[in-house]
């Protein structure tokens, strides 16, 4: 079942009766409204003068919807989750915490490959020349101590959008703007699901900081990244202003969990495709797994060919 996403920009006060969402307005002629809760997979709180009930808190949670909130610059800055997201928590928890420096870095080579190989497949959709790409995702190494993460991520960006002088950089000049927000929703899919399959997200295979405490869903998020780019990609193709995040931008960065991937061969939305990684990754804590479950991005000449 595909989860819906709300997302309230304006005033409102929320609350719950008999397992509904309900939505009341502060501007007069505006009628209450209800959502089944059950329907929910991510609730994105962005105005400052909204108002939640701990009684709908509660219910959201238990439901495992992500609560995001908004800072100031109406970016995702904060979320929600379950202290208990799977009655296998602590034994998953456990191999996480046991896995050993080999399997880590056998899980981020995989990772760093399904990443790149999704980003010369996103260039090739694009008809762009992916050689320089695929060379990058084969040369990959265990733990890639050769850094092909990064000189992908360099060549990659500075050749997406054909703008002049632009790089990847969180301060940046747009669309890093649109991609920081698209980046923030796409974290939020990923830990929701870390925390489903029963594992801790502040734990990363490869990412860590003291400070990070989604440090695994920055892991697990990075071969989805592509499917982000190809939402601002056309986005920035509109030729629309870029230099505020206007309601329509964010409309259309908010389908991101509900966007269609290719997963093991078979299309599934993407907050689904992201509950199979987390899933799969579980099995390679345990070791009845070797592999983790990544979507592939596929170009239509592809797809035809498969």
């Amino acid at each position: 079942m595909i989860k819906r996403t709300l997302f309230f920009s304006n005033p409102a006060y929320l609350s719950t009766k008999n397992e509904q969402l309900v939505v009341n307005f502060p501007d007069e002629g505006k009628k209450e409204a209800t959502i089944p809760i059950e329907d929910l997979g991510y609730v994105v709180l962005e105005d400052s003068q909204i108002t939640i009930t701990n009684g709908l808190l509660m219910k959201l949670v238990q439901n495992k919807t992500a609560v995001i909130t908004c800072d100031k610059q109406h970016l995702p800055c904060s979320f929600f989750q379950p202290l208990v997201g799977h009655s296998e928590q602590t034994e998953r928890m456990r191999h996480q915490l046991n896995a050993s420096l080999p399997l880590k870095k056998q899980l981020w080579q995989q990772t760093v490959t399904a990443k790149i190989e999704n980003q010369a497949n996103h260039f090739l959709a694009r008809g762009k020349n992916a050689l320089r790409l695929k060379r990058y995702a084969k040369d990959v190494k265990t733990g890639d101590w050769n850094n092909q993460e990064a000189l992908a991520a360099a060549f990659y960006f500075q050749n997406l959008f054909e703008l002049e002088g632009f790089s990847r950089n969180q301060k940046g000049v747009p669309p890093n703007n649109l991609l920081n927000y698209g980046y923030a929703i796409l974290r939020a899919v990923a830990a929701r699901a870390l925390v489903s399959s029963g594992l801790l997200p502040s734990l990363g295979i490869f990412h860590h900081n003291k400070y990070n405490a989604f440090c695994l869903a920055d892991d697990v998020m990075e071969p989805y990244r592509p499917f982000v780019d190809t939402l601002v990609y056309d986005i920035v193709q509109t030729g629309c202003s870029l230099e505020d995040l206007n309601q329509n931008i964010k409309a259309h960065l908010l389908t991101i969990p509900a966007m269609d991937v290719l997963i093991d061969e078979k299309q599934s939305p993407l907050m689904n495709a992201m509950s199979r990684t987390t899933a799969s990754l579980v099995e390679c804590f345990e070791g009845s797994r070797r592999k983790i479950l990544y979507p592939e991005f596929k170009t239509s000449l592809e797809t035809l060919v498969n």
